[in-house]
């Protein structure tokens, strides 16, 4: 007597609480992201990598570097005390002309001289020109910045200025200059706009030499981190012979 077949488990057993299933739904656990369900290679995704917190995504232009404005202490004080002394004294005299007394004597003078002196008299011509002279230097004071003495450096913020004294710019150069072998003596001129260096050398060729004087200085004024940097002139030279 055969014993018929008995049908398939309508669903498979549970697995045992200490095993782990090897496959989730979806594909498999130990599968690396991106990979296709099937283990074929799947489409990489492409993120972009967080941006710096610190880091600016439009820099701001540099600011625009102008030169330094002069105070101008001494001739404001001197032209208020001019005003201020010439304003009170002629202040007195009018207040002691309306109090019945008879008015100075250089205001008499200054009185008649104008009313009687022509206008092409030299001492008329004189104080024209002491006037004309007086005002163009007010007013090329009040026009110009001044301070030729400070050279304006490049502004890496927009809330800090810097200057650097011209003699210390030419001491910084002369150190560097004094550095390139055969180089006895070095006299650097620094302007607002060119630097002048004359050394001596002893020794070497002089071409050689210029060479390198100009290639270590090109250097050191780009080290200043001047606004406007200076161009340089280099002169190179035998010393002097002992008579």
């Amino acid at each position: 007597m055969t014993t018929p077949p008995e049908p398939p488990p309508d669903h498979e057993p549970a697995p045992a609480p200490g095993d782990e299933p090897t496959r989730a739904r979806g594909g498999d656990s130990d599968a690396p992201p991106g990979s296709h369900p099937d283990g074929g290679p799947g489409v990489p995704v492409l993120t972009d990598p967080d941006p710096d917190p610190g880091a600016d995504p439009d820099p701001a232009p540099a600011p625009r570097v102008r030169r330094f404005w002069a105070v101008r202490r001494i001739p404001a004080a001197v032209l208020a005390a001019l005003v201020l002394g010439g304003a009170g004294l002629l202040l007195y005299d009018v207040a002691a002309v309306r109090a019945d007394r008879t008015a100075m004597a250089w205001r008499r003078e200054l009185a008649d001289g104008l009313a009687t002196r022509p206008l092409d008299d030299t001492w008329v011509v004189v104080g024209a020109a002491v006037a004309v002279a007086l005002g163009l230097w007010l007013l090329i004071l009040a026009a110009t910045p001044g301070l030729r003495a400070v050279l304006p450096m490049r502004r890496e913020h927009a809330d800090v200025r810097a200057g650097l004294d011209r003699e210390a710019a030419a001491l910084a150069l002369r150190d560097r200059a004094m550095e390139v072998s055969g180089v006895q003596s070095v006299r650097v001129r620094v302007g607002r706009a060119k630097v002048a260096v004359k050394a001596v050398s002893h020794f070497r060729a002089l071409d050689e030499v210029r060479a390198d004087v100009e290639t270590v200085l090109a250097a050191g004024v780009d080290e200043l981190a001047l606004a406007h940097p200076p161009a340089l002139t280099v002169r190179v030279a035998r010393p002097p012979r002992k008579a």
